[in-house]
Protein backbone atom coordinates (compact mmCIF):
# COMPACT_ATOMS: atom_id res chain seq x y z
CA UNK A 1 0.00 0.00 0.00
CA UNK A 2 1.74 3.42 -0.84
CA UNK A 3 2.50 5.99 1.22
CA UNK A 4 3.12 3.65 4.21
CA UNK A 5 6.14 3.96 6.36
CA UNK A 6 9.16 1.45 5.64
CA UNK A 7 10.51 0.11 8.91
CA UNK A 8 14.32 -1.29 9.71
CA UNK A 9 14.10 -4.17 11.83
CA UNK A 10 17.38 -5.19 13.54
CA UNK A 11 17.19 -8.59 14.81
CA UNK A 12 20.06 -8.65 16.86
CA UNK A 13 18.84 -10.51 19.65
CA UNK A 14 16.49 -14.09 19.43
CA UNK A 15 13.98 -12.94 21.81
CA UNK A 16 13.27 -8.88 21.13
CA UNK A 17 13.43 -6.97 17.90
CA UNK A 18 13.60 -3.14 17.53
CA UNK A 19 12.37 -0.85 14.75
CA UNK A 20 13.24 2.46 13.49
CA UNK A 21 11.07 4.05 10.87
CA UNK A 22 13.42 4.61 7.40
CA UNK A 23 11.99 7.75 6.20
CA UNK A 24 14.71 8.09 3.23
CA UNK A 25 17.37 5.86 2.05
CA UNK A 26 20.83 7.25 1.16
CA UNK A 27 22.96 4.38 1.13
CA UNK A 28 22.38 0.87 0.69
CA UNK A 29 25.65 -1.36 -0.50
CA UNK A 30 27.56 -4.38 -0.05
CA UNK A 31 31.35 -3.68 0.55
CA UNK A 32 33.93 -6.35 0.98
CA UNK A 33 33.28 -6.80 4.78
CA UNK A 34 29.75 -6.22 5.75
CA UNK A 35 26.41 -4.82 4.14
CA UNK A 36 25.95 -0.81 4.87
CA UNK A 37 23.27 1.33 4.83
CA UNK A 38 22.46 4.81 5.86
CA UNK A 39 19.10 5.97 6.32
CA UNK A 40 17.34 9.10 8.15
CA UNK A 41 15.00 8.76 10.61
CA UNK A 42 12.77 11.60 11.98
CA UNK A 43 14.19 11.19 16.21
CA UNK A 44 17.53 9.39 15.31
CA UNK A 45 18.61 11.95 12.11
CA UNK A 46 20.64 9.64 10.17
CA UNK A 47 21.14 5.97 11.59
CA UNK A 48 24.20 3.70 10.07
CA UNK A 49 23.52 0.14 9.86
CA UNK A 50 26.01 -3.08 9.22
CA UNK A 51 24.14 -5.78 8.40
CA UNK A 52 20.81 -4.91 9.85
CA UNK A 53 22.37 -4.21 13.17
CA UNK A 54 22.34 0.23 14.27
CA UNK A 55 25.54 1.08 14.83
CA UNK A 56 25.52 4.94 14.94
CA UNK A 57 22.80 7.49 14.56
CA UNK A 58 23.33 11.49 14.58
CA UNK A 59 20.75 11.48 17.47
CA UNK A 60 22.75 9.38 20.32
CA UNK A 61 26.37 8.83 18.99
CA UNK A 62 27.61 11.38 21.18
CA UNK A 63 26.26 9.01 24.44
CA UNK A 64 28.82 6.29 23.42
CA UNK A 65 31.97 8.27 21.77
CA UNK A 66 32.28 10.49 24.55
CA UNK A 67 32.10 7.92 27.89
CA UNK A 68 34.21 5.79 25.44
CA UNK A 69 37.22 8.57 25.15
CA UNK A 70 36.87 11.10 27.71
CA UNK A 71 36.51 8.66 30.91
CA UNK A 72 39.88 7.46 29.88
CA UNK A 73 41.50 10.22 28.99
CA UNK A 74 40.60 12.32 31.93
CA UNK A 75 41.25 9.49 34.52
CA UNK A 76 44.44 8.96 32.71
CA UNK A 77 45.11 12.74 33.34
CA UNK A 78 48.14 13.23 30.53
CA UNK A 79 46.66 10.39 27.80
CA UNK A 80 49.00 11.94 24.52
CA UNK A 81 49.02 8.58 22.00
CA UNK A 82 45.32 6.99 21.61
CA UNK A 83 45.12 4.12 19.86
CA UNK A 84 41.62 3.20 18.54
CA UNK A 85 40.33 -0.33 16.88
CA UNK A 86 37.82 0.37 14.88
CA UNK A 87 36.16 3.81 14.29
CA UNK A 88 35.18 4.61 10.93
CA UNK A 89 32.28 6.79 11.22
CA UNK A 90 35.26 8.81 12.65
CA UNK A 91 32.76 9.64 15.71
CA UNK A 92 35.66 7.97 18.18
CA UNK A 93 38.01 10.12 16.46
CA UNK A 94 36.30 13.14 16.83
CA UNK A 95 35.73 13.27 20.30
CA UNK A 96 39.42 12.16 21.17
CA UNK A 97 41.07 14.78 18.97
CA UNK A 98 39.17 17.70 21.42
CA UNK A 99 41.74 16.79 23.90
CA UNK A 100 44.34 19.23 23.20
CA UNK A 101 46.83 17.42 25.36
CA UNK A 102 46.64 14.24 22.99
CA UNK A 103 49.19 14.27 20.43
CA UNK A 104 48.67 11.63 18.61
CA UNK A 105 46.06 9.48 17.52
CA UNK A 106 46.31 5.73 15.62
CA UNK A 107 43.09 4.73 14.03
CA UNK A 108 42.91 1.10 13.25
CA UNK A 109 39.85 -0.02 11.01
CA UNK A 110 39.69 -3.01 8.90
CA UNK A 111 37.00 -1.70 6.46
CA UNK A 112 37.68 1.22 4.21
CA UNK A 113 34.31 0.95 2.68
CA UNK A 114 32.62 2.44 6.37
CA UNK A 115 35.26 4.87 6.45
CA UNK A 116 34.26 6.57 2.90
CA UNK A 117 31.08 6.12 3.11
CA UNK A 118 30.77 7.65 6.42
CA UNK A 119 32.79 10.51 5.39
CA UNK A 120 30.00 11.54 2.62
CA UNK A 121 27.39 10.63 4.01
CA UNK A 122 27.82 10.95 7.90
CA UNK A 123 30.10 13.76 8.24
CA UNK A 124 28.45 15.05 11.21
CA UNK A 125 30.22 12.40 12.93
CA UNK A 126 33.46 12.70 12.16
CA UNK A 127 33.18 16.62 11.77
CA UNK A 128 36.68 17.20 9.74
CA UNK A 129 38.56 14.30 12.23
CA UNK A 130 39.89 12.50 9.19
CA UNK A 131 41.51 15.80 8.19
CA UNK A 132 43.06 16.37 11.83
CA UNK A 133 46.80 16.27 11.51
CA UNK A 134 47.31 14.19 14.65
CA UNK A 135 45.08 11.09 13.37
CA UNK A 136 46.89 8.53 11.64
CA UNK A 137 44.71 6.16 9.54
CA UNK A 138 45.55 3.08 8.91
CA UNK A 139 43.45 0.58 6.79
CA UNK A 140 44.06 -2.94 8.76
CA UNK A 141 42.64 -5.97 10.73
CA UNK A 142 42.98 -4.25 13.90
CA UNK A 143 43.67 -8.09 15.85
CA UNK A 144 46.74 -8.19 13.87
CA UNK A 145 47.69 -4.18 14.69
CA UNK A 146 47.68 -5.07 18.08
CA UNK A 147 49.98 -7.93 17.68
CA UNK A 148 52.48 -6.73 15.39
CA UNK A 149 52.75 -3.43 16.27
CA UNK A 150 56.04 -1.92 18.61
CA UNK A 151 53.89 1.34 19.31
CA UNK A 152 52.81 2.00 23.13
CA UNK A 153 49.71 4.03 23.84
CA UNK A 154 48.13 5.83 26.91
CA UNK A 155 44.68 4.69 25.87
CA UNK A 156 43.38 1.79 24.01
CA UNK A 157 39.59 2.30 22.73
CA UNK A 158 37.93 -0.99 21.05
CA UNK A 159 35.31 0.53 19.05
CA UNK A 160 34.13 -3.16 17.86
CA UNK A 161 30.75 -4.11 16.42
CA UNK A 162 29.19 -7.02 18.05
CA UNK A 163 30.95 -10.54 18.33
CA UNK A 164 30.02 -11.96 15.18
CA UNK A 165 31.45 -11.58 11.69
CA UNK A 166 34.58 -9.08 11.26
CA UNK A 167 33.82 -8.04 14.84
CA UNK A 168 34.24 -11.56 16.47
CA UNK A 169 38.12 -12.08 16.75
CA UNK A 170 37.83 -8.33 18.83
CA UNK A 171 36.59 -10.48 22.10
CA UNK A 172 39.27 -13.12 22.13
CA UNK A 173 41.16 -13.25 25.66
CA UNK A 174 43.91 -13.35 22.90
CA UNK A 175 43.16 -10.49 21.12
CA UNK A 176 43.16 -8.54 24.92
CA UNK A 177 46.71 -9.97 26.10
CA UNK A 178 47.92 -8.21 22.77
CA UNK A 179 46.69 -5.26 23.12
CA UNK A 180 47.80 -4.83 26.99
CA UNK A 181 51.01 -5.69 25.08
CA UNK A 182 50.84 -2.07 23.75
CA UNK A 183 49.88 -0.06 26.63
CA UNK A 184 52.56 1.97 28.38
CA UNK A 185 52.68 1.40 31.93
CA UNK A 186 49.91 3.59 33.28
CA UNK A 187 47.57 3.07 30.21
CA UNK A 188 43.84 2.01 29.94
CA UNK A 189 42.11 -0.52 27.85
CA UNK A 190 38.39 0.22 27.22
CA UNK A 191 36.21 -2.09 25.11
CA UNK A 192 32.37 -2.07 23.97
CA UNK A 193 31.21 -5.38 25.73
CA UNK A 194 26.94 -4.73 24.37
CA UNK A 195 24.18 -4.25 26.22
CA UNK A 196 24.43 -7.09 29.96
CA UNK A 197 20.57 -7.43 30.48
CA UNK A 198 20.75 -8.99 26.73
CA UNK A 199 24.32 -10.07 25.86
CA UNK A 200 25.65 -11.11 29.35
CA UNK A 201 28.03 -13.86 28.57
CA UNK A 202 29.93 -11.39 26.59
CA UNK A 203 30.68 -9.05 29.12
CA UNK A 204 31.44 -12.26 32.00
CA UNK A 205 34.33 -13.26 28.93
CA UNK A 206 35.36 -10.29 28.42
CA UNK A 207 35.66 -9.61 31.99
CA UNK A 208 37.35 -12.80 33.08
CA UNK A 209 39.86 -12.08 30.39
CA UNK A 210 40.87 -8.60 31.86
CA UNK A 211 40.69 -10.39 35.42
CA UNK A 212 43.87 -12.55 34.38
CA UNK A 213 45.58 -9.15 32.52
CA UNK A 214 45.48 -6.43 34.63
CA UNK A 215 45.49 -5.31 38.76
CA UNK A 216 42.31 -2.94 38.02
CA UNK A 217 39.72 -4.02 35.88
CA UNK A 218 35.98 -3.67 36.21
CA UNK A 219 33.33 -2.16 33.63
CA UNK A 220 31.04 0.89 33.54
CA UNK A 221 27.69 1.85 31.75
CA UNK A 222 26.22 4.64 29.60
CA UNK A 223 22.59 4.14 28.90
CA UNK A 224 22.20 4.85 24.80
CA UNK A 225 18.98 4.58 23.40
CA UNK A 226 19.64 2.78 20.37
CA UNK A 227 20.78 0.34 21.95
CA UNK A 228 18.18 -1.13 23.05
CA UNK A 229 17.02 -3.07 26.43
CA UNK A 230 19.22 -1.08 28.87
CA UNK A 231 22.76 0.08 29.73
CA UNK A 232 25.90 -0.90 27.34
CA UNK A 233 28.64 -1.77 29.53
CA UNK A 234 32.23 -0.69 28.93
CA UNK A 235 35.06 -2.90 29.84
CA UNK A 236 37.79 -0.68 31.94
CA UNK A 237 41.13 -2.23 32.34
CA UNK A 238 44.54 -1.16 33.26
CA UNK A 239 47.64 -1.33 35.79
CA UNK A 240 47.75 2.10 37.06
CA UNK A 241 45.87 3.68 39.81
CA UNK A 242 43.43 5.95 37.28
CA UNK A 243 40.14 4.17 38.22
CA UNK A 244 40.90 5.28 41.60
CA UNK A 245 40.81 9.02 40.11
CA UNK A 246 38.56 11.35 42.63
CA UNK A 247 35.45 13.82 41.64
CA UNK A 248 37.54 16.86 42.27
CA UNK A 249 40.67 15.91 40.00
CA UNK A 250 38.45 15.19 37.39
CA UNK A 251 36.53 18.45 37.61
CA UNK A 252 39.68 20.06 37.78
CA UNK A 253 40.66 18.08 34.58
CA UNK A 254 37.71 18.63 33.22
CA UNK A 255 37.35 22.18 33.49
CA UNK A 256 40.64 23.02 31.88
CA UNK A 257 40.07 20.49 28.84
CA UNK A 258 37.27 23.49 27.87
CA UNK A 259 35.77 19.96 26.42
CA UNK A 260 31.38 20.98 26.43
CA UNK A 261 29.77 17.27 26.03
CA UNK A 262 26.26 16.35 25.55
CA UNK A 263 26.51 13.43 28.33
CA UNK A 264 30.07 12.88 29.87
CA UNK A 265 30.22 15.38 33.29
CA UNK A 266 32.76 14.12 36.25
CA UNK A 267 29.93 13.24 38.01
CA UNK A 268 28.51 10.90 35.30
CA UNK A 269 31.87 9.64 34.59
CA UNK A 270 32.30 8.44 38.62
CA UNK A 271 28.46 7.41 38.82
CA UNK A 272 28.98 4.91 35.67
CA UNK A 273 30.80 2.73 37.41
CA UNK A 274 28.53 1.83 39.71
CA UNK A 275 27.09 -1.32 38.51
CA UNK A 276 23.32 -2.66 39.12
CA UNK A 277 23.34 -6.12 40.70
CA UNK A 278 22.68 -7.96 37.97
CA UNK A 279 25.35 -6.79 36.20
CA UNK A 280 27.44 -7.16 39.12
CA UNK A 281 26.57 -10.93 39.14
CA UNK A 282 27.79 -11.17 35.59
CA UNK A 283 31.36 -9.97 37.01
CA UNK A 284 33.94 -13.46 37.50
Amino acid sequence: MSGQPKWMKETLYDTHAQTLRMDKVLYDSDTDHQRLVVFENGRFGRVLTLDGVVQTTEGDNAIYHEMLTHVPVLAHGHAKDVLIIGGGDGGMAREVLKHSTVERVTMVEIDAGVVDFSDTYLPQLSQGAFDDPRLELIIANGAAFVKETEKRFDVIIVDSTDPVGPGEVLFTDTFYGHAKRCLKPEGILVTQNGVPFMQGDELTNTMRAFKALFANWTCYTATIPTYAFGPMALGWGTDGDAGNVDLQTLQQRFEESGLDPFYYTPEVHMGAFALPGYIKKLMP
